[in-house]
């Protein structure tokens, strides 16, 4: 990245997926190394940050039109059978699966620097977006992704194909991400401040408990009462 700053969306497209994303804009942004303010600097990175932010627009405007296309997810999810499910069965057994993968990724995203990998030690450069200090509002767009695949739009997410007599745990997993909801709208970033105290660490590990909660709620019971067996995902082995 700091051999080639100026580069063209098209010849990033190329590269690795960490010099497109935004974990390189953070970097180029936010850390000390960089000064953004000094003329040459600037000059030097601003054409990276302009391709990145191209290279992002490109592909999001290419997930929406995949999703969107006659044939595309969206379709897929809906008419059965299709080029990639039988029936609606194995469209929802993928979706909870992809579910569950994300659950367990949200975890790791905090339990990594809180040292739930590492024998309780602290590692707080571990943590997604460190640098911008941004790492909690990280936490909390993926939290709110989660439950709203849950939700759904409209009401039509993963509660809404449990039957009736599935309300307790329909109603156990809605109170399993209010209480996660809550626990982070208690914490007071940036989450390296709250790493460095013992209180802090405790307020952590209890949002980390909860969303751990929500995942295992998800991969068990949910798993169980929509008839689908999940198998290894795709964070099985880190």
């Amino acid at each position: 990245m700091t051999a080639q700053p100026q580069i063209t969306a098209q010849e990033l497209s190329k590269a690795s997926v960490v010099v497109q994303g935004l974990s390189a804009y953070e970097y180029i942004l936010f850390d000390a190394e960089i000064d953004m303010a000094n003329a040459e600097q600037k000059a030097r990175y601003c054409p990276l940050l302009m391709a990145i932010g191209e290279r992002q627009k490109q592909l999001a405007e290419e997930i929406l039109s995949s999703w969107n296309s006659t044939d595309g997810m969206l379709a897929q999810l809906s008419k059965f059978p299709n080029q990639r499910y039988a029936d609606s069965h194995e469209a929802i057994a993928e979706l909870l699966r992809v579910q569950v993968t994300a659950l367990d990724s949200l975890k790791k995203k905090l339990g990594t620097p809180l040292g739930r990998q590492s024998k309780g030690q602290p590692q707080p450069f571990q943590a997604d977006a460190w640098r911008s200090k941004s790492s909690l509002s990280s936490l909390e767009a993926s939290l709110i992704s989660a439950e709203t695949v849950w939700t759904g739009v409209d009401n039509k997410g993963l509660r809404s194909l449990l039957p009736a007599e599935q309300k307790p745990l329909a109603d156990k997993i809605d109170a399993a991400y209010a209480t996660s909801r809550k626990l982070l709208s208690e914490l007071k970033p940036p989450l390296a401040d709250l790493l460095a105290t013992e209180a802090g660490r405790q307020q952590l590990n209890a949002f980390y408990d909860s969303l751990n909660a929500v995942h295992r709620l998800h991969e068990g019971e949910l798993a169980k009462a929509l008839g689908i067996q999940l198998g290894f995902n795709a964070n099985d082995g880190d």
